[in-house]
């Protein structure tokens, strides 16, 4: 609605002669070389190093592997990643709200209740926050940074219905409806009409103006086409790659341009309202096929098989994000401007309010809009862990199968070079094979990887503690000391879950209400606490505060449970002393405490 005002004010004011708004050609050439830049700082410096990280996630080779010598790759990067997911996930799915909306008076405190429930509605029900986090929280860690994007969107739902039999006041009903948008209708005479007879001489009633008997009534078959428009919010993870920002943003709100730029089908491109023709002449350059991160993410997309044809249709197509004086007046305003091709023709250009992005990053650096990922922090441990292994693994292998001498022409090398178990090596002397004895020194190693180990934990905070080891499972200290070492442990944990929290996921769950309040534009019945409620949220305030509501600190069920049944033994004795009607707590706190 916002937009659409905008633009009808823009519009008078130009044929009014108040604005000379830019040029088009002028603004798609300052986009133009906004982009250029901005794909250059991801394609040529960020993405290399984000499929670095893929790679090492995956444990694939380095490439300084020698033939004939072991080629273990150690798995640091992977093991702390899906380490610290399970306890993450946790953090921000433990409890039934991940967020809510703090009322900003006590008139908004039923509203920012209903807020609350119904946001949390759209982000689990109608889109899947599980895994669209558990994708976005990957990223942010492997690559330092993740991305969520959020929109409304319109579809149109097109449904053929069949009626028989219809009169024809039902049929005019049916086809005066606001959704139908087409119909088939066949006619023919009613089967069960029986024509009245005179009761005085039997015989059939005929109109008196014309002498002919009464017309037969006719039914109606009908088929109808309605046309169902409904919107609701979308929330997707996007990949770190398809993500464009200015590089010199410290972050999405004070960039100059945010981008995101996809292969989009022909057919797509023209649903959203282009013309075919203009898409058409920009098929056939893949601009993200050489993105280092696109190829490590998609290895198998580098070769087409028998049926990769289609996506010869396939056109890049970039929804910008800009800030630029459009109306010459000396200020800025942002602007969504959309373009296709390699060339970034320009084909949409309008108003907006926000950018629909909301970033993570685990480690993040003061006034830099990208930090440090956990691959940072362990990659050169990971690189040092391999060679170490390597080495051992050589040492255990010439250990076991040593190396021997031969005397030339004294033995069959056919027999020397067989390695099976028990095999005889035929010679023409005693002594004409004999082995090299090499010890295995490998286990010298083991407190280097010991030491490796504790680095790894001293920089990420991933360890058996952190992953949730019960303090009783531990036998070689006291219950209360190993309690002290799972929380200390955990704090890197939640430090990062906090960050996510105050960042990525506070700004994500403001856009969605944004959303909600600016283009729903009738009541949608949902199911909130297992009630049927109606929800309008066009007189909700758009600007109410969020407050995280992340399981931090929680503790174990065990130590909530012990919490909970202090508090219910200390509500059973103020109510036995004081009476059902103290001013300290009422029979529904104390039920309520029960409850949890």
């Amino acid at each position: 609605m916002q937009d659409l005002k905008g633009s009808l004010i823009e519009q008078s004011e130009a044929a009014i002669g108040l604005v000379e708004p830019m040029d088009d050609a002028d603004l798609e050439a300052t986009v133009g070389m906004e982009l250029t830049d901005a794909v250059s700082f991801v394609d040529a410096e960020l993405s290399p190093v984000r499929a670095r990280a893929i790679q090492y996630y995956r444990g694939e080779p380095f490439g300084n592997e020698e033939e004939g010598r072991s080629q273990v790759v150690s798995t640091d990067v992977r093991d702390t990643i899906t380490g610290i997911m399970p306890s993450l996930m946790r953090v921000f799915f433990g409890s039934k709200k991940v967020v809510q909306f703090a009322p900003r008076g006590a008139e908004d405190i039923p509203i920012a209740e209903q807020a609350t429930d119904y946001i949390n509605y759209i982000f689990n029900q109608d889109n899947n926050g599980f895994l669209i986090c558990h994708s976005v929280f990957k990223d942010a860690l492997r690559g330092a940074l993740g991305v969520a994007k959020y929109y409304w969107e319109e579809k149109v739902e097109v449904k053929t219905e069949h009626y028989t039999g219809l009169d024809e006041n039902a049929l005019t009903v049916l086809i005066n409806e606001p959704d139908v948008v087409g119909s088939a209708i066949e006619s023919m005479d009613d089967p069960s009409y029986q024509s009245p007879l005179d009761p005085m001489t039997g015989q059939p009633i005929v109109d008196p103006m014309t002498g002919l008997p009464l017309p037969v009534p006719q039914i109606y078959n009908v088929e109808l086409k309605r046309e169902y428009k409904n919107g609701r919010v979308v929330v997707e993870a996007v990949p770190p790659e398809e993500f464009l920002i200015d590089r010199r943003a410290r972050s999405v709100d004070d960039a100059t341009l945010v981008a995101h730029r996809r292969m989009m089908r022909v057919s797509d491109l023209v649903a959203l309202g282009y013309d075919e023709e203009e898409v058409s002449a920009q098929m056939g350059v893949y601009e993200l096929d050489t993105n280092d991160e696109y190829i490590a993410r998609n290895p198998y997309a580098e070769s087409y098989g028998p049926g990769g044809t289609q996506d010869d249709k396939r056109v890049l197509y970039i929804e910008a994000y800009v800030r630029v004086d459009y109306d010459k007046d000396g200020i800025a305003e942002l602007r969504k401007i959309c373009t296709i091709g390699p060339g970034y023709k320009m084909v949409s250009n309008e108003p907006c309010s926000h950018r629909p992005f909301a970033l993570f990053c685990p480690d993040p650096e003061p006034h830099a809009l990208i930090g440090l990922s956990i691959f940072d922090m362990t990659a050169d441990l990971q690189r040092i862990k391999s060679a170490i292994m390597r080495n051992m693994m050589d040492s255990l292998s010439l250990a076991i199968h040593p190396r021997v001498g031969v005397v030339e022409g004294q033995a069959n090398m056919d027999d020397v070079l067989n390695t099976e178990v028990g095999g005889v090596i035929r010679m023409r002397q005693a002594g004409a094979v004999q082995p090299f004895s090499v010890p295995f020194v490998g286990q010298a190693a083991f407190p280097m990887l010991d030491y490796l180990d504790s680095v790894r934990e001293t920089r990420t905070g991933m360890s058996k503690a952190a992953m949730g080891l019960e303090a009783s499972a531990l036998q070689s200290t006291t219950r209360a000391a190993v309690a002290a070492t799972v929380s200390a442990a955990q704090q890197h944990l939640e430090l990062i879950a906090r960050i996510f929290a105050e960042t990525g996921m506070r700004a994500l769950f403001k856009g969605i209400l944004k959303l909600v309040v600016e283009n729903q534009d009738r009541p949608r019945v949902v199911r909130l606490r297992n009630q049927w409620v109606p929800i309008d949220p066009r007189s909700w305030n758009a600007n109410m505060d969020v407050e995280i509501d992340v399981a931090l600190g929680g503790g174990t069920e065990e130590q909530k449970i012990a919490v909970l049944t202090s508090i219910a033994q200390k509500q059973e004795q103020i109510m036995q002393l004081m009476g059902p009607q103290n001013p300290l707590v009422s029979p529904q706190q104390y039920r309520n405490t029960l409850a949890r």
